[in-house]
């Protein structure tokens, strides 16, 4: 029984190496440049965290200022130094950091064009455009199918070699324990990775949905106290930090760069990818283009909609939380009447 299972086993790792051995140069320049892209993110979110906790300190006098800077906390500089020192090793070929376990999946996506054009390929890239940019939606999807693809491989085969070696030593039940359940358990965990992708992408959705209101409404303020649509949208977006500001944030420094209004808020429509941003860039660019005198009354109109919007939703979140209570509160009632009851049936039956 247990040379049964290994055999399989040991096909489905000398395959697994036959692949690895076949990874071009080009597979491991795409693996080392979404490292570099994420260390990339990672070292913004770090600043953004240092600067929010600069501008915290600030607030603070006297004693209450030296008690919160001795506190302890992150070393964010420390973390920020080493990631930008990994991406000058990564820049310059040193390709130690990079993760060999994805890279069969390069292969298998180069082999079979049904993998690596097909329509897995094609949604992840969607996603990807979302949360980071058209530019690097590529490669994160090619390297996320490459991980979709290798990593069974892989967690199948740590799973398989433990089962059939404790079947062998006459262990038959956990032996079998592992060889059935370990299968479906790594199918799980590899496709909670996809779907961690497509939560990403819903809750970015959600927050810029949330933040849309107060946006459109310090454009509409801007825009009627006489302020031109570029100075207001830089402005409105240098004044917070979170989603919907940062990706008009990258617009506005793409008009700095003579990008064409056309490509720089057709961009902001596609990285945001909600009805209510869509519609706002698009009465700016037919403003850019007609000379539409009346974008101030638009968007108090907008802002208008969007704060309504925004309170029904709420609503709908109340009413989602409390059906979400109904079941614990339940547990909770049976819970209350099993410790009143019980006693009293204890005193009856004696």
């Amino acid at each position: 029984m247990a040379f049964v299972i290994l055999l399989p086993t040991t096909a489905l790792i000398a395959f697994w190496f036959v692949l690895l051995s076949r990874v071009e140069n080009g597979d491991w320049l795409i693996a080392a440049y979404n490292k570099v892209l994420d260390n990339i993110l990672l070292i913004e979110k770090l600043r953004m965290k240092e600067s929010v906790h600069q501008e915290k300190l600030l607030r603070y006098r006297g004693i209450a200022a030296i008690i919160i800077r001795f506190l302890p906390r992150g070393d964010a500089g420390k973390k920020i130094r080493l990631l930008e020192a990994e991406n000058e090793r990564l820049r310059s070929g040193d390709l130690k950091k990079t993760s060999i376990f994805p890279m069969p999946g390069y292969v298998l996506q180069r082999r079979f064009e049904t993998l690596g054009k097909g329509s897995v390929h094609k949604t992840l890239t969607t996603k990807y455009s979302e949360l980071y940019n058209r530019k690097y939606a590529e490669g994160k999807a090619k390297h996320m199918l490459a991980k979709l693809l290798s990593y069974p491989v892989i967690g199948v085969c740590a799973l398989m070699l433990p089962g059939s070696m404790f079947i062998s030593a006459g262990n038959s039940r956990i032996g079998a324990a592992l060889i059935g359940i370990g299968p479906v358990l790594i199918i799980v965990l590899v496709y909670a990775m996809y779907d961690e992708l497509s939560d990403r992408v819903k809750k970015r959705r959600a927050a810029i949905g949330r933040q849309f209101p107060n946006v459109v409404s310090k454009l509409a303020l801007l825009m009627t106290s006489g302020m031109i649509m570029d100075r207001a949208w830089k402005e409105t977006s240098y004044s917070q930090e979170t989603e919907l500001y940062m990706e008009m944030r990258k617009t506005s420094q793409e008009l700095d760069n003579l990008v064409s209004p056309e490509a720089a808020y057709g961009g902001f429509i596609s990285r945001c990818s909600t009805k209510e941003t869509a519609k706002l860039a698009s009465a700016i660019m037919q403003n850019l283009a007609k000379g539409n005198a009346e974008i101030g009354r638009f968007l108090k109109d907008m802002a208008r909609e969007a704060w309504l919007e925004r309170r029904h939703t709420a609503k709908r979140d109340a009413e989602k939380a409390n059906s979400k209570l109904m079941i614990p509160t339940l547990l909770i009632f049976v819970a209350i009447l099993l410790i009143l009851l019980v006693p009293i049936a204890m005193n009856f039956s004696v």
